[in-house]
């Protein structure tokens, strides 16, 4: 993981802020402000995580994803959820960002620009090949904001999904055939 991350020239105006890696007493809040994105983004609908699995698959036997924890003043502000990929092509991993929140009273003052360098760094740290993420096509917002920070648009690249009911019948599909 990394180390406490404190950087006043990165976050204007937020008073005494850091980031750190999320432990096990973080899973309450972080739950909280993983549903108020899928508030903001009306996809709570999809949501199905519970904090029991937050809890096992970020600090269990096998993690499967980390998370980084912003605190403004000792309030939970936001997070970032990431965890590892790989790609052929570069021949080494890849670090993918699941979720960036910041809440509201906390936006545009460079806390979500802070959380995206700290997994930035993780990934550099890491040696890895590639920093990527989603975005909603609608939320141009966000998507100007990533492209000031240096992300381009793959336009080439779509992105496929298979929920867990699909993945479970192709699986029976396979073990069948």
């Amino acid at each position: 993981m990394i180390a406490k991350l404190a950087s006043p020239m990165s976050a204007t105006g937020l008073g005494s802020f850091t980031i750190r890696p999320a432990c096990e007493r973080d899973v309450r809040d972080l739950m909280k402000m993983i549903r108020e994105l899928a508030q903001f983004e009306t996809l709570e609908h999809e949501l199905e995580a519970t904090e029991t699995s937050l809890r096992d698959w970020l600090f269990g036997g096998h993690p499967a994803a980390a998370a980084l924890i912003a605190t403004v003043d000792g309030v939970r502000a936001g997070y970032a959820v990431y965890f590892h990929t790989y790609s052929s092509f570069a021949g080494r991993p890849g670090i993918f960002l699941e979720d960036v929140y910041v809440r509201p009273p906390y936006r545009r003052r460079g806390l979500g620009s802070t959380l995206l360098k700290a997994v930035a760094r993780i990934g550099a740290e890491r040696g890895c090949g590639r920093f990527e993420w989603i975005a909603l096509r609608w939320n141009q917002t966000a998507l100007k904001f990533y492209q000031s920070l240096g992300a381009r648009v793959l336009d080439d690249w779509v992105m496929l999904r298979m929920e867990t009911a699909g993945m479970r019948e192709l699986a029976e599909a396979a073990s069948q055939s």
